[in-house]
């Protein structure tokens, strides 16, 4: 009997005794094999491969069993000429060791067989690097900028390689690894574009020469550069040795046009902004389209089947649904102080009658200095002061010592700050993207004029347009919910992402488009790709 109690307290222990998890190991995808040929081979010592710190390079010659892969004088040739042209592209190509690459090629048949390895790894290793930097850029713009929120773009480099190097479709993984939108290849063609222009040795056109505006037929010192500038560029024809001082009628045409290209105001009239654009030599322009298209190897490769686009510089917000631009809205954004921030995300709600709670820059910066200077400012703006328990404070009792204890909002209403609506989406910045009381602003060229978020242009014609219901939410239904007063938020049921993003260069029907830096950001960015 007590060999039976022993058995069944055996038991039970071993019974109520928690099974111990089963370790699943974490697998790694391994690249494929590389499939070697006939062409020469040697073995790699790993201690070179080593030497670079590169787990990519390891792992890809792993697939090569260390051996050189590069035998193949038509695989060879493809790289090292597309290490060579990398400019073309807007990159450089002695980033990835283009000359010292050619000079290994031309010493072929005679390297020994350490030289052959070391030429191979640099091979592998510069063109690796070169479809990185092709397809997320050779810069992280999070290590540059606060304000910019992109999805980090990842790319199994060797598996796309090797792939390629296995099907012998080489020719053709430079194409497809770049981005495919409309832009980036109008950005291409801006720098063959310019690529084709002499190189310019014109005079900088002076604002000493320039007490005031120039209008059509008046005379002025600085139009025999001006007009050489408008030649140059191709906005104007004839040669150079007949241009007089006088504003002609030809020349009016022709800054029209050169306007027009620069989202100028397109009014002939020869100002500070229009100089300041003919003022760029080809270099700079240059430059400003290679600063461009590495922004554009920072956004996603994937578009949304329905989005908004926004592009800062060009104060526009483009509706894009199924491929076509449905809808098209000026806008107004962020100052170069409070700059609207670079955003991929969701749209969310529409509001409509929102209310307007002043946010901590704009109350520091604005209210309280008005604030001090007259205690009827916020009442005169339909804005109530609060304090920490809800209830509502006399301008005369609001202690300007400490504005940060009480919050300041703004009733809804046409006047209200962000007009009638606001369109919501998740971002790390609290901006959205609304009306306005400054309708005006609209019918300006210069639209930075924001504290951060984008205004809209005629937001209710947008809403109707997005939520797409004609029986709740038609253009009338809309009407009568903004004359109720009454804040009324609506789930966006239509899945739309929304790209606010940054470029001020680009191409049209073979025409160079340019638009001002508005954040002085190119010129850095260029700086940076060429340290």
């Amino acid at each position: 009997m007590k060999k039976l109690y022993f058995l069944l307290v055996i038991c039970l222990f071993f019974g109520c005794k928690k099974e111990e998890p089963k370790i699943i190991p974490i697998v790694k995808k391994k690249p494929p094999i590389i499939i070697l040929t006939d062409e020469r081979k040697v073995e790699i010592d790993t201690a070179i491969i080593g030497a670079y710190k590169s787990e990519t390079l390891k792992q890809f010659y792993n697939s090569s069993e260390n051996k050189t892969v590069w035998g193949n004088l038509k695989k060879r040739t493809y790289i090292l000429s597309q290490l060579q042209n990398a400019d073309k592209l807007g990159l450089e190509p002695e980033d990835y060791k283009a000359s010292q690459l050619q000079k290994f090629e031309k010493q072929i048949a005679s390297l020994s067989d350490t030289d052959l390895a070391t030429y191979d790894i640099l091979l592998t290793y510069n063109f690796e690097k070169y479809l990185n930097h092709l397809f997320k850029g050779k810069l992280d713009p999070k290590t540059i900028y606060t304000d910019w929120d992109l999805e980090e773009k990842v790319l199994d480099v060797n598996d796309v390689l090797i792939k390629a190097f296995n099907k012998n479709k080489l020719d053709s993984i430079v194409d497809n690894i770049q981005p495919k939108s409309e832009t980036y290849k109008e950005l291409l063609k801006a720098l063959e574009i310019i690529n084709t222009f002499p190189d310019d040795n014109i005079e900088k056109i002076t604002t000493d020469s320039l007490t005031k505006k120039i209008i059509l037929n008046e005379s002025n010192a600085a139009l025999i550069n001006i007009k050489k500038r408008l030649l140059f560029w191709g906005d104007m024809t004839g040669k150079d040795s007949s241009f007089t001082k006088i504003y002609d009628n030809k020349t009016f045409e022709s800054i029209k046009r050169f306007q027009e290209r620069h989202g100028l105001a397109t009014d002939g009239v020869i100002g500070q902004g229009t100089i300041n654009a003919l003022n760029y030599s080809k270099e700079k322009r240059k430059q400003q389209i290679i600063a461009n298209l590495e922004r554009w190897r920072w956004f996603t490769a994937d578009f949304a089947e329905n989005y908004f686009i926004i592009n800062i510089p060009d104060y526009s917000l483009n509706v894009v649904e199924d491929q076509d631009t449905t809808l098209v809205r000026n806008v107004v954004v962020g100052t170069s102080k409070r700059k609207t921030p670079i955003i991929t995300s969701t749209l969310r709600t529409i509001v409509f009658n929102p209310t307007w709670t002043v946010p901590p820059t704009i109350l520091k910066e604005d209210v309280v200095p008005a604030m001090k200077r007259n205690r009827n400012y916020l009442a005169n703006k339909s804005i109530t002061i609060y304090d920490t328990a809800g209830n509502v404070v006399e301008p005369n009792k609001w202690n300007e010592n400490k504005p940060g204890n009480y919050r300041y909002i703004q009733s809804p209403g046409y006047n209200n700050s962000l007009g009638v609506m606001k369109i919501l989406f998740p971002n790390h910045h609290s901006v959205y993207l609304h009306d306005t009381n400054h309708r005006n602003y609209f019918g300006r060229s210069n639209r930075s004029l924001s504290s951060g978020c984008v205004r809209v242009e005629n937001p209710l014609e947008l809403a109707a347009h997005i939520l797409a219901d004609s029986t709740r939410f038609s253009r009338e239904k809309i009407d009568t919910i903004i004359a109720s007063k009454k804040t009324t938020s609506v789930k966006i049921v239509k899945k739309y992402a929304l790209y606010q993003w940054y470029w001020t260069a680009w191409s049209k029907k073979n025409q160079l488009i340019f638009r001002a830096d508005i954040y002085n950001l190119d010129s850095d960015l260029y700086a940076k790709l060429r340290n």
